[in-house]
């Protein structure tokens, strides 16, 4: 099955308060796993790539072939597609996870960006996440600590 999945990850403040969204979809649009999350104070980069890390998990879960990532995150597409060079340490670590995930992938993977205004139920359930404060599952909590 080809999963397509919209990711997205919010900041109030840059840093500050931090969500993240999660759309799974089928080949023919219907949604297999919507999820939205806190992490409490973090930068934009730091939600985004924390984002891509929850759908990779979750993409995981399902009988995937080929997952296709849609992002509004010019900056994070372009430093794993190799465009940009990763500058800050702390966003290394993440590059570094989010390397180690795919390579442990069962499946292809393509991350592509997306103009904000086609991101915008990942956008909803990333300050969803920020607004009702909803916990990650205990077991992710170790991707997302900075």
């Amino acid at each position: 099955m080809i999963i397509h999945a919209w990711t997205d990850g919010a900041s109030r403040g840059n840093p500050g308060e931090s969500g993240i969204g999660v759309i799974l979809k089928d080949e023919r649009g219907g949604t297999l796993r919507s999820v939205c999350g806190y992490l409490g104070k973090a930068t934009n980069n730091v939600a985004e790539y924390s984002a891509l890390l929850a759908c990779l998990k979750l993409a995981s879960e399902q009988p995937c072939k080929m997952l296709i990532v849609h992002s509004d995150s010019e900056l994070m597409v372009k430093q794993l597609n190799g465009l940009y060079k990763v500058k800050d340490a702390n966003l290394k670590r993440y590059v570094q996870r989010v390397r180690e995930r795919l390579s442990q992938a069962s499946f292809q993977v393509t991350i592509k960006h997306v103009m904000r205004e086609e991101n915008r139920e990942a956008d909803e359930l990333a300050n969803r996440g920020i607004d009702t404060r909803t916990p990650l599952p205990a077991d992710d909590l170790p991707l997302f600590r900075q």
